[in-house]
């Protein structure tokens, strides 16, 4: 199967199924013929006029952003390929073809794109008949004669490489063109990976919307771009119900979301939203405050939920008086038994405590009406209404069922020692319940030093007053860091829609990390989501991945080891500099200095304690760096990680700084190592790990 960049006289030759002489120019002149074919698109909605078409200017305002972002949807992005691979059929594809024809060809790419006649020049990768460009195989070739990869150079179809998956005298082998794009030095921000999506993720791309999904998958598999390309499926496949709903994914940090930010827009989807679980939770007060990791895994456990839930309804009581209400020269009467009866019936439907609010006065409304009616009145839906606003009825209803706060609840909750017990016992233990208390109690909501882990207390209260809008899919990717009252958190936003759960167990590195993927989606609300693993690694090599797999029995006993499919001999490098902090300082400078001779960026990842000193050592020998997040280019390629930013990042080359003292830097040993493992699987092309200290002794044992 080889890569051609002119005609060959190697193994089969390709047009034998085509009849062409010139395949190579044939292929550039498709391409060209395509993008003209794109930009006739694009001129045409650019072209619309909806001035006779709309009635006012908000018709006009909408249609008129409908049409700005199918432009900027249809944008020909010159380095980006517009089609990446083409597949010949033997048969017409739903259809009969005439005695001796040839069967139907496809040029699979990024977007549709179709000439002036409304033919099919472009067939997007994730229509049905794209499938089996991912999918056929010689066991089963789905009909398919051939399939043909393309390779490109700067946006300029260079080469193509041939697959006949019917022909039994046609060797297999592995795919130059396709290892290439797996290797391509990384510049910029993480690409699409649309060319190179491999069967078993192609499955789970191209699975429902219905269900949830989770993906466990190691260093490497491609779980985030599999994610990312679920959204994108998914929003091809069912575009106008989540064009009602709403997409969102979901990511660990904002250097992650700005890394994974242009995957979407380069498969043609912008109006999908990112963020952190810290942005869905922030609504109405400012985190300026930090736990005590002991403090924020008690704070983070599911038991919070019962804790918030009594509180909240704590502030029903029952009624003493009963309900009077004048209206002209009639008084109505409801005794308190009765006003005590709809509570308590609310009580047991269970609804959320603000909707509970609302119906009160109605039904003590109700109840009134039925009065009127048996002394023989006729009211109607505006006097129900207009009874539920009297003054009797509203002061009835605040006493019994008052307004809650929700950050005023969880302020009452860590500040008053009382209230907690009242609402925690028997849930958490007296120690946990020390542990929640402020040593100084806020005055008020606004003054109070709230943490991220009370930012989501309060969001979860706020649910037990008001439901949280439903999304129609969520995606939430670095999945096992979060707590259990975060997946309830993330939950929430899709309650009545799907998701998609990304993450590697090994990789967990907050001390409320989740130990498996059961227990999470049971705190997410999904406990039926289908669980897949993804074993075959892609990114990072072989060598790399089974040094850094060491780990593994100390971190995650039990979890299979990623299968690199990449061998790349000399990629790891592990050196004892001898001397102190300057001679390793000077090392690590020197070790950026040699992997800057490669092509691709360059990450320098370090513990977070030792990132000032290795940015002084960059700087005074004239090297400038950027940080996690910020977009390399060709002229500045070296990026400087702190290790606790680094995970769900990638550089073709990796110099790790000190591996004890990324260990060290964290509360515990476990957490310390998991924290390694995600900077020891960061590179694509080569690791050089550099150490004064001893190396952790579970790396040197095995």
């Amino acid at each position: 199967m080889p890569a051609h960049v002119a005609e060959s006289d190697s193994t089969p030759d390709p047009t034998r199924t085509t009849g062409i002489t010139d395949p190579l120019g044939h292929e550039r002149a498709h391409l060209a013929a395509s993008r003209a074919a794109l930009r006739g698109m694009r001129e045409d909605v650019q072209a619309l006029d909806i001035r006779d078409v709309t009635a006012n200017w908000v018709n006009a305002a909408v249609l008129q952003s409908q049409i700005d972002d199918r432009i900027k949807a249809l944008a020909d992005l010159s380095h980006t390929p517009l089609f990446f691979g083409r597949l010949d059929y033997l048969h017409a594809v739903g259809g009969e073809l005439a005695e001796g024809a040839d069967g139907e060809r496809f040029y699979i790419g990024r977007r549709h794109v179709h000439d002036a006649a409304g033919d099919p020049m472009v067939i997007d990768w994730r229509a049905p008949v794209s499938q089996p460009y991912y999918q056929a195989s010689r066991t089963n070739p789905q009909d398919v004669g051939l399939r043909r990869r393309f390779g490109y150079t700067g946006g300029e179809l260079t080469a193509y490489e041939d697959e006949h998956l019917t022909d039994p005298a046609e060797a297999e082998h592995t795919s130059r063109l396709l290892q290439a794009e797996i290797e391509r030095p990384r510049v910029g921000p993480m690409r699409d990976i649309v060319a190179t999506i491999q069967p078993e993720q192609d499955e789970i791309v191209r699975s429902g919307l219905g269900g949830t999904v989770c993906v466990q998958g190691g260093p490497g598999t491609g779980k985030t771009a599999v994610g990312l390309h679920r959204v994108a499926y998914l929003l091809y496949a069912h575009r106008e119900r989540l064009a009602r709903t709403g997409t969102l994914v979901i990511g660990p940090n904002r250097s992650f979301l700005h890394y994974i930010e242009q995957v979407l827009p380069a498969l043609g989807e912008l109006e999908v939203k990112q963020a952190t679980v810290d942005d869905l939770v922030r609504t109405g007060v400012e985190v300026r405050g930090e736990d005590e990791a002991a403090t924020a895994v008690v704070k983070g456990d599911a038991r919070m939920a019962e804790v918030l839930r009594r509180a909240v309804r704590s502030h029903v009581t029952a009624p003493v008086e009963p309900v009077v209400v004048v209206r002209g020269s009639r008084r109505w009467r409801v005794p308190a038994y009765e006003i005590q009866e709809m509570v308590d019936e609310l009580l047991a439907r269970d609804m959320r405590y603000g909707a509970a609010h609302e119906a009160l006065p109605q039904r003590i409304a109700h109840a009134v009406l039925v009065r009127m009616e048996e002394a023989g009145e006729a009211p109607d839906d505006r006097v129900q209404n207009a009874v539920a606003r009297n003054p009797a009825v509203k002061a009835a209803v605040k006493a019994v069922w008052p307004a809650v706060d929700p950050a005023k609840v969880v302020l009452r909750l860590l500040s008053d020692a009382e209230f907690l017990a009242a609402h925690a016992g028997g849930v958490l233990s007296e120690e946990e319940q020390k542990r929640l208390l402020w040593v100084k109690p806020a005055r008020s909501v606004k003054s109070a030093k709230w943490s991220a882990a009370d930012a989501v207390l309060i969001d979860e209260a706020g649910d037990l007053v008001a439901r949280t809008h439903s999304l129609g899919h969520v995606v939430l990717d670095e999945a096992q860091d979060l707590s259990p009252m975060q997946y309830r958190a993330v939950g929430r936003r899709c309650s009545t829609g799907s998701a998609t759960v990304l993450g590697d167990l090994a990789q967990g590195t907050t001390p409320w990390s989740t130990e498996s993927w059961g227990e999470a989606l049971f705190h997410l609300g999904k406990a039926d989501a289908v669980v897949e693993e993804l074993t075959a690694g892609f990114r990072v090599p072989r060598e790399v991945i089974a040094y850094a797999s060491r780990l593994l029995p100390a971190i995650s006993p039990g979890l299979a080891a990623v299968e690199s499919v990449r061998e790349s001999p000399g990629s790891l490098a592990v050196r004892e500099v001898p001397g102190g902090a300057a001679e390793l300082d000077a090392a690590v400078v020197a070790a950026c200095e040699e992997s800057l001779h490669n092509e691709g960026s360059i990450g320098l990842i370090a513990a977070d304690a030792r990132i000032p000193a290795l940015g002084a050592a960059l700087a005074a020998a004239g090297h400038a760096y950027l940080a996690p997040g910020e977009e390399t280019t060709a002229e500045s390629r070296l990026t400087l990680v702190p290790a606790s930013l680094a995970k769900g990042l990638e550089y073709d080359y990796v110099v790790l700084d000190e591996p004890g003292a990324v260990v060290d830097g964290e509360p515990d040993e476990r957490t310390g190592l998991r924290r390694l493992y995600v900077a020891l699987t960061r590179a694509v092309s080569g690791l050089t790990v550099l150490h004064a200290a001893p190396l952790p002794e579970v790396l040197v044992q095995a």
